[in-house]
């Protein structure tokens, strides 16, 4: 018997599509907590959504099959659960709902942009003009690109069209200067290193200014709020305030990751000339290129919101919308075709996978679950009778990690931000308050460093193929507590002399 069982698991696990034993802990997580019975104040579709999510999170985790399979998983269990309806035909319209969010085409589309650059040839150019200016060294590449992150900032607002709509095409081109390429199985070269410099200064440079991505504004109005008004965050307070702890970010970044993933090609002495002598080669830029060039620029006008500073705000237009006519620019100019379109490969499978853990996340929070955790909170705080310290420490540090559980962080900052907030105004000291709300507004961007969901750019330059997950999560806890602690000390030094407390 024993011998059959080994016999029929040998098979399944060379047959089957998936990880087998991988497959059983996911299982066995799913079936274990479903077990459990739903806590006091959530209902039990609540917590078998909870079980979902975790569920298939763990999965991902584990590799189980690739994310976009897991992704599809979760789809169809949400649908044949009916955990968020009381029909089959709501249920499956709940699991599909995310497809229409703007934030997602707007990931995809970048991602179709982004392939104009490699096929003009422009990405390439870009790519060694900034490797014959920074490229004696690979970290020296890493500081040009965050460089070109905390310049793009200020004018930005969507946070995920800066670092995955044009900084990550330039950092890929650089990459592929140096044959980088996954799909060589030469990522670890620079790539690698490179590409988790292009996402991490883009969590950096979207704490530093108001108008870096699109939650921050919804924290000033929570900050002022929980303060009855007291601390009301103006642009230039804004980036007066997260100006010193930023850049101090921003500095050590590209040499922490050097520690933690360091690239093979630590210097690349030759780079420079090389760079130079292909730039002669190439020439002057080609009709594609100016296209390709005039486009960004046209995108870069568009995102800042340029239009609307200048004719008022009739002429704002959604990140979204303006990602869009960027690719209906280039492909009526004949830029890139519409075989271009449907061969991105990352593109497609990116929409699937975020999409559903999009869903998962609205749909936890529309349940309850994330209110639920929120006063849980609250409670426990006021009957552990903790110190201030202590109770800020907490609050700062559970507003972060919770972001493991968002695909988003807009609807983290919607879901739970004010709650927190208001939870510490009301348990510190009067003179502790405006540094603890400072504190908060930096985590709002710091803990978009956790994950590959965490925020729109997250999949993109994670789906490029560069970072294995555990790198991405293993490096992303590390720096996220870096920059906490860089905030925490020298943040509250500078807001000390600026004189917020």
């Amino acid at each position: 018997m024993l011998t059959y069982v080994k016999r029929t698991f040998r098979y399944f696990n060379q047959a089957v599509p998936f990880k087998l034993v991988p497959a059983l802990i996911a299982t066995a997580v799913l079936i274990t907590l479903l077990l459990i019975p739903a806590p006091a104040g959530l209902t039990p579709k609540a917590w078998t959504l909870v079980a979902i999510f975790l569920t298939t999170i763990v999965a991902i985790i584990l590799k189980v099959m690739p994310i976009g399979v897991m992704a599809m998983m979760a789809i169809v269990i949400v649908s044949l659960s009916q955990v968020t309806s009381s029909s089959s035909k709501g249920a499956i319209a709940d699991a599909l709902s995310s497809f229409s969010n703007p934030l997602i085409w707007l990931i995809v589309v970048a991602i179709l942009i982004s392939r104009g650059l490699k096929k003009t040839g422009l990405g390439s150019r870009i790519g060694l003009i900034f490797i014959s200016l920074f490229g004696k060294k690979t970290v020296g590449i890493g500081y040009g690109l965050a460089i070109c992150e905390l310049v793009l900032a200020p004018f930005t607002p969507s946070n995920t069209a800066r670092g995955g709509g044009i900084v990550h095409p330039i950092m890929k081109s650089i990459a592929n200067a140096f044959e980088s390429d996954p799909a060589k199985g030469t990522q670890g070269k620079v790539g690698t290193y490179l590409a988790l410099v292009n996402y991490h200064a883009n969590p950096i440079t979207s704490a530093m200014f108001l108008t870096a991505t699109a939650p921050n504004p919804l924290v000033v109005d929570y900050v002022a709020r929980a303060t009855h008004q007291n601390l009301h965050l103006t642009w230039t307070a804004w980036a007066t305030c997260m100006l010193l702890p930023g850049l101090l970010c921003l500095l050590l970044m590209p040499l922490v990751i050097y520690l933690l993933s360091p690239p093979e090609l630590k210097a690349t002495p030759n780079a420079v000339e090389y760079a130079r002598a292909e730039l002669t080669r190439m020439g002057p830029l080609a009709p594609k290129e100016c296209v390709m060039l005039g486009t960004f620029a046209m995108l870069l006008l568009l995102w800042a919101n340029v239009p609307a500073m200048l004719f008022g705000p009739a002429f704002t237009l959604d990140p979204t919308v303006v990602a869009f006519v960027g690719l209906f620019a280039l492909i009526i100019t004949g830029t890139i075709d519409w075989d271009d379109v449907l061969s991105e490969k990352s593109a497609w499978d990116t929409l699937v996978w975020f999409g559903a853990l999009v869903m998962l996340a609205e749909q936890l929070n529309k349940t309850g679950v994330i209110a639920w955790f929120s006063g849980g909170m609250k409670d426990a705080i006021v009957a552990s009778g903790m110190g201030w310290p202590s109770i800020a420490a907490v609050l700062l540090l559970v507003f972060v990690f919770s972001h493991y559980f968002f695909a988003s962080t807009t609807a983290h900052v919607s879901a739970m931000l004010l709650a927190f907030l208001t939870v510490g105004a009301q348990l510190l000291p009067n003179e502790y308050v405006a540094p603890f709300m400072l504190m908060m507004t930096a985590g709002s961007a710091i803990m978009m460093t956790l994950t590959h969901y965490a925020t729109g750019t997250s999949p993109i330059i994670f789906g490029s193929g560069y970072v294995t997950m555990g790198t991405w999560w293993r490096v992303g806890f590390v720096m996220c507590v870096i920059e906490l602690l860089i905030f925490s000390v020298f943040g509250s030094i500078w807001w000390k002399i600026l004189g917020y407390w």
